[in-house]
């Protein structure tokens, strides 16, 4: 039970979140009641770069809160149409609020984090010289291999005082958001409101009792009709009598996390309902082979007779890199046909078709 402050009269906090998309809108939504309860103050925004380009406004309220925004976290922010329009916006704010969280940005987004003792716009010197070694060069490493280093820093940094307690809450905020269910958006929220509340904000801090990322599968399976619609047993999965074949579905772990699955489940009904068995799976991070590997093939030979991916991203990379050698490589093994279907979600349809650049 999280220990909650008098609402007579609620000192203001505003956390701002500024992102690449709004498939964490719904999630934070949900959240946004709860938290109310336990910071009566709270006003908390998310900001979509996706609505900047259709709606001028939206950028014109992203820039407003960012303006006021006592805690801000900047994250999935790459490309430069993304990052611009906010950039002067965050400069200008970054001295002024009580913490700012820039992560898994281009490099111009990422240095703007100051966390208590923690500025990424310092020279990298000591630990965080030590961490970055002890890193390496995550450019087209796994998915997994990149969340597996995610959750053993902070368990590194747990027990070094001084800056190292600021890594750690970075690293933390960045396993919170990578695993973006209800569940840790609300504790992401809390623990930094926990942690960097200054001022008059400070009676926010050590009032809450933020718990740790929660964890969950980075390879696995999904289906809205399964116990608990996440799973990592293939066998799990509904099986129609007499299919007209296999279709492996790949869709994004962050999506599911985070409730956002109503696109998924439509295309999973309507190839169902045309005869077709569907292995919805997904990985984490931007390269999918490790679900191809574990679900698609079996022996070195293709289980599926067709493949669909919805992830909207390369098979192998994103935004910061693509290794289309390694994707044509992994769909040699399978021999299938391919089909990348690409969510109407940063341009619409008329947008698109009047773009000379395509999706």
């Amino acid at each position: 039970m999280q220990k909650r402050i008098s609402d007579a009269d609620p000192t203001p906090i505003r956390v701002v979140i500024v992102t690449m998309d709004d498939h964490l809108t719904g999630a934070i939504a949900r959240v946004r009641p709860r938290l109310k309860r336990e910071i009566p103050g709270l006003t908390l925004h998310l900001h979509s770069a996706a609505e900047w380009g259709r709606h001028p406004e939206a950028l014109s309220r992203c820039l407003a809160d960012i303006a006021t925004g006592d805690i801000i976290l900047a994250t999935m922010l790459f490309m430069e149409d993304q990052f611009t329009p906010v950039m002067d916006a965050l400069k200008a704010r970054r001295s002024q609020c009580d913490a700012m969280v820039s992560c898994m940005s281009a490099p111009e987004v990422v240095r703007l984090t100051r966390m208590g003792s923690y500025d990424m716009s310092a020279p990298v010197t000591g630990f965080a010289a030590f961490l970055k070694k002890l890193r390496g060069n995550t450019k087209g490493g796994s998915g997994a291999h990149q969340m597996k280093m995610l959750r053993r820093i902070p368990q590194i940094l747990k027990y070094i005082p001084g800056t190292a307690q600021d890594m750690r809450a970075y690293f933390l905020t960045m396993q919170y958001w990578l695993a973006g269910s209800e569940d840790n958006a609300l504790n992401m929220v809390r623990y930094l409101v926990n942690r960097y509340a200054a001022g008059p904000r400070q009676v926010y801090r050590g009032s809450l009792k933020p718990d740790l990322p929660a964890e969950y599968p980075d390879t696995g399976i999904y289906h809205p009709a399964m116990k608990g619609r996440l799973g990592e047993k293939a066998e799990a999965l509904p099986a129609p009598a007499n299919s007209r074949g296999t279709v492996g579905l790949l869709v994004m772990r962050s999506y599911l996390l985070a409730g956002n699955t109503a696109h998924y489940d439509g295309v999973i009904t309507a190839l169902e309902a045309r005869g077709y068995r569907v292995i919805p799976a997904f990985a984490s991070g931007l390269d999918a082979r490790p679900a191809i590997e574990q679900y698609f093939l079996r022996d070195g030979r293709s289980r599926i007779d067709a493949l669909v991916s919805l992830t909207g991203f390369s098979l192998v990379g994103g935004p910061a890199y693509n290794d289309a050698e390694a994707a044509a490589a992994i769909l040699k093994r399978l021999d299938v046909p391919y089909l990348a279907a690409h969510a109407v979600e940063f341009q619409s349809l008329q947008e698109w078709g009047a773009s000379d650049r395509g999706l």
